[in-house]
């Protein structure tokens, strides 16, 4: 994609904000114990879901990592959903049981949110096959990290995919640590799109800082897929520009690393991208952050007054009475 169009590239930039302001946003909540459990920061990927979600429609199935907060906003799901959610109130989009590795959305053909590494690899073939048996011409979108690569479940997802030519978009967030495993300490090879060559599997890679690029290779392998070739492996090369987890040390890398990545910001890169096009004026950008902040102040607001689940309905949808 070389052509710069104002208002998709704004709609991008906008998406790519609300993610990052929403992130810092859960940071800050998760300091002062608002938010518990774990919590894993997607900043420095937001190319990644943005640009994914160009090209996948409302009918495509979507199932996702433990860091899936920004794939749930670009799919739409509404912030104050997700933070609720991550208060553990009732108006939560799993209803407060969930939490933050948890998100769910039905409504949008959100399956998770997994915390179990590769866990949701297995749900997407099922959905995929699912879709296959009724004639359904709709993809399934899975996210998985590089090191859910490592995984006796990536392998037999993929070898099931391509035996039974499912309509399957396996997508890799390749961060480049495996919490805090270097790629290069747990893969033989480390070059993850040559993987699918064991299975028949077509593949590619992207820049995954670049929201333009993501896209575009999303879109061509999408269209491969719908178009009932089979799965398709899409690497998307990018970086966390925070810790694992709120939990990780980060004894693992260099600081000099992480800066070094963060002059590859995907937000900064498309604003000068478009700056640069002529765009994208300071007043836009302005424009854009007003709009962002009152949404994740809508956010906060709606998991403030959000209520609590009765105690009496703790035990539902858990333990089934027998007769």
């Amino acid at each position: 994609m070389t052509d710069i169009d104002r208002a998709h590239t704004l709609a991008l930039l906008r998406q790519m904000l609300l993610i990052r302001r929403f992130e810092e946003k859960a940071a800050e909540l998760y300091s002062v114990g608002k938010i518990r459990g774990f919590l894993h920061l997607y900043i420095g990927e937001e190319a990644v879901a943005v640009g994914t979600m160009q090209a996948l429609t409302p009918e495509d199935g979507i199932v996702a990592t433990y860091r899936e907060h920004g794939q749930a906003l670009a799919r739409g799901i509404p912030a104050g959903s997700l933070m609720a959610e991550m208060y553990g109130k009732a108006n939560g989009c799993s209803r407060g049981r969930g939490g933050s590795m948890h998100f769910f959305d039905v409504s949008r053909r959100f399956y998770g949110g997994h915390a179990i590494v590769g866990g949701g690899l297995p749900v997407a073939v099922g959905l995929a096959l699912a879709d296959e048996l009724k004639a359904l011409a709709r993809v399934t979108a899975c996210f998985f990290g590089d090191g859910a690569v490592a995984e006796g479940e990536f392998h037999e997802s993929l070898n099931l995919a391509a035996l039974w030519k499912l309509p399957v978009l396996f997508l890799c967030e390749n961060n480049l640590y495996a919490m805090g495993t270097a790629l290069a300490r747990h893969q033989s090879q480390p070059d993850i799109r040559r993987k699918a060559d064991a299975y028949g599997m077509r593949s590619d890679a992207a820049d995954g800082m670049d929201v333009l690029a993501v896209e575009e290779a999303t879109r061509r392998a999408a269209d491969h897929v719908r178009r009932g070739h089979g799965p398709f492996l899409l690497e998307l090369r990018t970086y966390r520009f925070r810790a694992h987890s709120t939990a990780d040390p980060e004894l693992y890398r260099r600081r000099e690393e992480v800066a070094e990545w963060k002059q590859r910001d995907p937000i900064v890169l498309l604003t000068a991208r478009m700056q640069a096009a002529g765009v994208l004026s300071a007043a836009d950008l302005a424009s854009l952050e007003v709009s962002v902040a009152g949404e994740i102040d809508e956010a906060v607001r709606v998991a403030e007054t959000g209520p609590w689940e009765p105690v009496e309905d703790l035990t539902r949808d858990v333990y089934t009475e027998t007769p």
